[in-house]
């Protein structure tokens, strides 16, 4: 089962986990359009060969996914299903929480109930030290996650990892727009840095991930060295066989709201072991309990229940002891951002 199959980092896991002959593949999104078109996809490629079924539903719904659960039984999970854009959930922070972290709850309860071998949570960059609402909530989603440790006989395990090139909202898509128009190339902020990999290389190391995985691990990518946006975006500039600043300027608009300067893969170098793939890492983290885990959802629910954004920020701050306001982060990086090395793995 791929939940948010139809997105691109969903579709593309359904693209390949096709070729090793699923005995079944369930899809599960609540965008239907995106939804149709990988069926469609997979059904003109693969024909009757396929055992392919679609169910167009909400991962907040419990008692939907209970039902869905309950009907197919999946071995393995890959929950990608989540709202990941930073500055539209700055100003919805509630849907933030009731999708990405009541929901995952929904998605590993059900997974538990219904002893899924294995269930894999599609992390983010942005959860390790998070500025944003969006990040905290990934980083929620990785504490279910680990609450379960001891608890289950299902292996719940986390993989992060950064931007990836030509999704649905990445900047690549945007460069490429803003170019094909005349520009201007818009940037944030020309001091900016992000990792970035390839829709099918997130994929694949996403399944050999799972090939590995045992109770419980979160995972980091190996994303190699990050990239300034602005040599991006002067370089695509170029590749369009234009010059930058003559043909198409490039100019800078702000930092959104919740964006740091740069983001962080590892939270400290100390707790990262290598696996056998060179580009695969597992993190050690202190465990978190099923108790501790109840008092912080609690909070949440409470906050959410008065439907007030500062009071769910002031609530996420209390739960993601990481989690800080952009600009203490982004304040303290002083007027050159310098891109930082990789950790060094042992």
């Amino acid at each position: 089962m791929v939940t948010g199959g139809g997105g691109s980092i969903g579709s593309e896991l359904c693209r390949q986990i096709v070729k090793h002959d699923p005995k079944e593949l369930v899809i599960v999104d609540i965008y239907e359009n995106n939804a149709y078109d990988i069926q469609q996809e997979l059904l003109y490629q693969y024909g009757g060969r396929l055992n392919l079924k679609v169910e167009i539903a909400s991962i907040r719904d419990r008692r939907r996914m209970r039902q869905i659960f309950a009907t197919y039984r999946p071995d393995v999970v890959f929950h990608a299903a989540a709202h990941k854009h930073v500055p539209l959930m700055e100003n919805s922070p509630q849907e933030a929480i009731r999708n990405n972290v009541f929901g995952t709850l929904n998605l590993v309860r059900a997974a538990d109930e219904f002893c899924v071998q294995k269930f894999l949570l599609i992390s983010t960059d942005k959860a390790v030290n998070p500025t944003s609402v969006m990040g905290a909530s990934k980083r929620l989603c990785e504490m279910i996650l680990q609450s379960m440790k001891g608890h289950s006989g299902t292996d719940f395990v986390a993989v992060r990892f950064g931007n990836v090139l030509g999704s649905n909202g990445s900047v690549v898509p945007l460069f490429q727009r803003q170019i094909a128009a005349g520009g201007p190339i818009t940037v944030t902020d020309k001091r900016i840095i992000r990792y970035f990999m390839t829709i099918p290389e997130a994929a694949q190391l996403v399944l050999q991930t799972g090939a590995m995985a045992r109770k419980n691990e979160l995972f980091v990518l190996n994303m190699g060295q990050p990239v300034k946006i602005l040599d991006l975006a002067e370089n695509m500039i170029r590749l369009s066989g234009y010059v930058p600043y003559r043909d198409i300027d490039i100019v800078e608009t702000g930092l959104r709201p919740g964006e740091k300067l740069y983001e962080e893969l590892l939270i400290a170098s100390r707790d990262i072991e290598q696996t056998e793939n060179s580009q695969i890492f597992i993190e050690r983290q202190p465990a978190i309990t099923p108790g501790e885990l109840r008092e912080k959802l609690e909070i949440l629910q409470e906050a959410l229940e008065k439907d007030d954004s500062s009071c769910i920020r002031e609530a996420l701050h209390r739960v993601v002891p990481t989690f800080h306001e952009p600009e203490e982060v982004n304040c303290g990086q002083g007027a050159e951002v310098r891109i930082p090395q990789q950790a060094a793995f042992r």
